[in-house]
């Protein structure tokens, strides 16, 4: 009900706006409207109360403290209950009344606590900590600078201490380690590096694989290239933001996804696909850069997110043409635990990982839907850490109750919190199929008879 003891009504206020262009999002009077208003069809409807803690402390405050009252939640409360969403998109992709769906409500929560965080950090500004998280690309630079010093302080207690103290960061979360070289520089040195725009495809290897796990990207390339597929790479690409838009700093993410699109849009002006090896960065490309992005860059913007697809995605929509490449040569054999990446479910194009991998001779995948916990950044903050772990803890014991030797997941992060907290790294699942294509590649080695059969034999 509202002020007047009328009934809040479900359709959108004057308030609405999920768009930064637009003088009404930056608006904290209107954005109360629509806060009150999408509390009070939550509080209706209950159907995600199982994916972070938001809901339920949601709930916890309407039922225990306001007696069912959303209007009486206040602003503090409100603040910390928003802060908790960590963006996994699960929610959204529960809703039944989304602008997604075209429903008339018009509900979109994860894009109103990016508004929350946006209001916030124009505001009141970024905090060191978020400034240093947002910007992955200026702590590779530096840890590179290091020449390997940064990897050995992120293992000693005492800087993981000082660094709690000083940042937030917890002094017991796994970090990932840097590369000595990133995947750009050694796509220059291969002669991957395109000489002018063009091709089948132009890959976004995204700042984790470029500064963290270039083999990821290696893998992804060689994949690709076994099916025939013409991939060249670019230089000078940047994160794409969703650190910093975790944040709400839409300035970083505007000033990215600008220098990117400029990249990018130059191969799809010319029939490229843009192939982006994280999920995160797919969906952020697809789904948020055409909403994010200045008024003047937003036909580019729509262009590249047309063209965006994930790597196994696109190999799976040639599977049909004749280069479609099944010549493996090994295989892990039984099954592969397959974790799906929040970001990859809220896309919405299936599980084409999975997919892939069974097409490997002898592999079954066991698919586990749950959020890992780790989020982004989410993880690796002082309140982060411990509900990363509970959060995830469905997570690691579906991929345990598998019973399998690999575990896989399209997510490098997730991978992360997997190997921290359920003592398996997952690989991902271009390199088990560039492993499998290898005859070494796996112990159980697959020979092809005569007759175009196949056979797994152990090594």
């Amino acid at each position: 009900m509202d002020d007047h003891g009328k009934l809040i009504s479900y359709h959108p206020t004057d308030g609405l706006s999920y768009d930064p262009t637009e003088p009404t999002y930056w608006d904290p009077e209107a954005l109360r409207k629509e806060l009150v208003r999408t509390f009070e069809i939550c509080h209706g409807c209950r159907l995600c109360f199982k994916y972070c803690d938001t809901f339920p402390d949601l709930f916890a405050l309407i039922d225990r403290r306001h007696d069912g009252d959303v209007r009486a939640i206040t602003r503090e409360e409100t603040e910390r209950v928003l802060d908790t969403c960590f963006q996994c998109k699960l929610c959204d992709v529960s809703c039944p009344y989304t602008v997604r769906d075209g429903h008339e409500y018009q509900l979109d929560f994860p894009k109103l606590v990016h508004r929350q965080r946006a209001i916030r950090a124009r505001t009141k500004g970024l905090s060191l900590r978020d400034r240093m998280l947002a910007d992955p690309d200026t702590a590779a630079r530096m840890a590179r600078a290091s020449l390997g010093l940064a990897n050995v302080a992120n293992r000693s207690r005492v800087h993981r201490f000082l660094l709690e103290k000083a940042l937030g960061v917890h002094r017991d979360k796994l970090l990932p380690a840097f590369a000595g070289a990133t995947f750009e520089a050694w796509a220059r040195k291969t002669g991957r590096i395109a000489a002018e725009p063009g091709g089948e495809v132009v890959l976004f290897q995204t700042c984790f694989v470029d500064n963290n796990d270039p083999g990821i990207g290696k893998d992804t390339v060689e994949v690709l290239e076994k099916n025939g597929v013409g991939v060249r790479c670019a230089e000078g690409l940047r994160c794409c933001g969703m650190p910093a838009w975790e944040k709400g700093d839409l300035d970083s993410v505007r000033a990215a996804a600008r220098r990117n699109l400029a990249i990018l849009e130059s191969f799809v002006a010319r029939g490229a696909k843009v192939v982006a090896v994280n999920p995160t960065c797919s969906m952020m490309m697809r789904r948020e850069y055409p909403e994010l992005v200045a008024a003047e860059d937003r036909e580019r913007a729509r262009r590249v997110a047309a063209a965006t697809m994930d790597p196994s995605e696109l190999l799976w929509s040639i599977r049909d043409e004749p280069r479609f490449n099944t010549d493996f040569r090994s295989t892990p054999a039984g099954p592969v635990a397959y974790h799906a990446p929040c970001h990859l479910r809220a896309q919405a194009i299936g599980f084409r990982s999975r997919d892939l991998l069974r097409r490997i001779p002898g592999v079954k995948p066991v698919m586990v839907a749950e959020c890992c916990g780790h989020d982004g950044t989410f993880a690796m903050t002082v309140e982060g850490f411990d509900a990363s772990r509970r959060i995830g803890g469905k997570a690691f014991d579906g991929m345990r109750d598998a019973k399998a030797e690999i575990w896989a997941t399209d997510c490098p992060l997730a991978a992360l919190q997997f190997t921290q907290h359920a003592g398996v790294t997952p690989m991902h699942p271009m390199s088990i199929l560039a492993r499998a294509y290898r005859e070494d590649g796996f112990e159980q080695r697959i020979e092809r008879p005569p007759d175009g059969g196949e056979e797994v034999k152990q090594r």
